[in-house]
């Protein structure tokens, strides 16, 4: 059975080994990179975990851009077919992150939005979010965006389901949403909302199999079948030790295709 991954990257230096992320190095037990990743690596990694695609994002802050567009299009290049570009966008620049959004999706190939609202400390609620909401929109992508807890050294109210995902499917109801990381501890609140709103969906990188919440699995047994995507946020989890534990879910054979791939070829327009 093939695999999509949500929700990943292929780092540079600059974003790796940001202070930031010293957290994550914690957690994983492994220090800063000292040279630049292959995309030969990312590759062998998904391949080992029957990946089919994984969508390789942009990483841009108030500080300037961790993984530019231009770089992940260079990644995406170099691997043969098994990733596909996500944009990100500086919203301290709405016009300016408007075109680019647009050329990153009709230049480049380009299939989402990603933006991560702890890194810039505004909840998707803020008014600089709007104008590129409206874009992808117009442009039939989704936006992707971060929920739960912040693992990296900033703040976590960003990350809040209810009220900030809520309110923004309220003001754009033909905006897909995918919400990565499952929201812990706000599992539940992600779930009512993903319930809520037809276009909301959660995807569950940044959590191995066997970490996954008792609500979120029960839910992708029963009526979120068609509403959960799988992710890894690798590089801090490969997708071998995301899927390692699968089996425990005890999913049927349609809401394991879903969760794997379906949802995200469907959502995502793959």
């Amino acid at each position: 059975m093939s695999v999509v991954d949500a929700w990943m990257q292929h780092p540079t230096l600059r974003h790796s080994n940001h202070e930031m992320f010293e957290s994550l190095r914690r957690w994983t037990g492994r220090g800063p990179l000292e040279k630049q990743l292959p995309v030969a690596v990312t590759v062998s990694a998904l391949e080992a975990a029957g990946v089919e695609i994984g969508l390789s994002a942009a990483w841009y802050g108030p500080h300037g851009a961790l993984i530019s567009n231009d770089e992940v299009a260079g990644f995406v290049a170099e691997s043969g077919g098994r990733l596909r570009g996500v944009a990100g966008a500086d919203l301290t620049r709405p016009v300016r992150a408007v075109r680019e959004l647009r050329r990153a999706v009709e230049e480049l190939g380009f299939v989402a939005l990603r933006v991560v609202p702890w890194l810039w400390e505004l909840p998707p609620t803020d008014r600089l979010y709007y104008p590129l909401y409206a874009a992808c929109v117009e442009l039939g992508v989704p936006f992707c965006t971060q929920v739960g807890h912040t693992g990296p050294l900033k703040p976590s109210e960003t990350g809040r389901p209810i009220p900030y995902i809520d309110q923004v499917a309220l003001d754009f109801p033909e905006l897909t949403i995918v919400c990565g990381h499952i929201g812990y501890p706000w599992t539940t609140e992600m779930i009512a909302v993903a319930d809520k709103h037809e276009n909301v969906h959660i995807d569950t990188s940044a959590y191995t199999a066997r970490r996954y919440p008792a609500e979120l699995v029960q839910y992708l047994r029963g009526r979120g079948r068609g509403k959960v995507l799988f992710g890894t946020n690798y590089p801090m989890i490969t997708p071998a030790q995301a899927l390692e534990h699968l089996d425990q879910l005890e999913l049927d054979d349609e809401a394991r295709e879903l969760f794997l791939s379906g949802n995200a070829r469907r959502v995502f327009a793959l």
